[in-house]
């Protein structure tokens, strides 16, 4: 989670002041990622193979989430974005995970509630009517990045299929680059954070998320995601000098604490043996 929030604090550094396009910021970030995710499986002896590699479903869900969310970034307010992007995020993996046969009880439901309370509260002064097409784009975001994590649950060596996914998205965000080729523009800090985003908090991270879920059931994937915002703002105060409010705090005691009450309590699967509803199936 401290990925993806470092992610979203780089993403705001380079479109806040048009430091690059939102096109041109995801090309390089998918690019950067592609690169440095070949160079850590080759030093790591990993080989690609039938089964461990990635997929062009999952290579789309991952560009049309980096690009969507780019885009959106530019056309909503923070806050509007959050809670768009991270309830589309939560509808989508709940939604599976209820079909999967995934049953939350009591607790796990109060802390699922509590913590999206916390997220609503930390955003709510800035939220407004949010723009249309934003708004298109955020849930797009939401429900890619949604499909992606949750096709991520079967990848049987993380790094291989991350690796896969980020090269096989990188034609599509070419194809996306030549389309708006007049439009594009960037400096070279914009580069460098575009870089950073995609080479550390997308790339890495990304492995990193896909080494955790395969412990994580889609309801739970889905509930950790929401201190993203929190963890963002943190970082927002520590890096951006940012002011630390009391609304900050008491939503993250919110979502933090809804968060563990929610990992705290127990789940109850239906007798399938390693079928989707078993936690430990990849």
């Amino acid at each position: 989670m401290v990925a993806f929030a470092s992610n979203s604090i780089l993403c705001r550094l380079a479109l806040a002041d048009r430091s690059i396009d939102p096109v041109g910021f995801t090309s390089v970030r998918l690019a950067a990622g592609a690169i440095t995710l070949l160079a850590v499986a080759r030093l790591g002896g990993r080989r690609r193979t039938a089964t461990n590699r990635g997929s062009w479903g999952s290579g789309l869900a991952l560009f049309l989430y980096a690009a969507a969310f780019s885009l959106a970034y530019v056309r909503l307010d923070a806050g509007t974005g959050a809670l768009i992007l991270f309830g589309c995020v939560q509808l989508t993996m709940m939604v599976r995970g209820l079909r999967a046969g995934e049953r939350p009880g009591a607790l796990e439901w109060a802390g699922i509630v509590t913590a999206a309370g916390g997220l609503v509260y930390l955003v709510s002064p800035g939220l407004t009517a949010p723009a249309p097409v934003g708004s298109a784009l955020m849930g797009t975001a939401g429900i890619a990045w949604g499909v992606y994590s949750l096709r991520g649950r079967r990848a049987l060596d993380p790094v291989v299929s991350t690796t896969d996914n980020f090269v096989r998205a990188v034609p599509f965000a070419l194809a996306a680059a030549v389309v708006s080729f007049g439009r594009l523009e960037g400096s070279t800090r914009g580069v460098l954070l575009a870089v950073a985003s995609g080479a550390l908090a997308s790339g890495l991270g990304y492995v990193l998320w896909y080494f955790a879920l395969r412990g994580l059931t889609a309801m739970r994937a889905a509930t950790v995601q929401l201190t993203v915002p929190v963890i963002a703002a943190g970082g927002g105060v520590l890096l951006l000098s940012e002011t630390l409010s009391l609304r900050l705090v008491v939503a993250a005691a919110l979502v933090l604490g809804g968060v563990g009450a929610a990992l705290a309590s127990g789940y109850r699967f239906p007798n399938r043996g390693c079928g989707e509803g078993n936690p430990h199936h990849a």
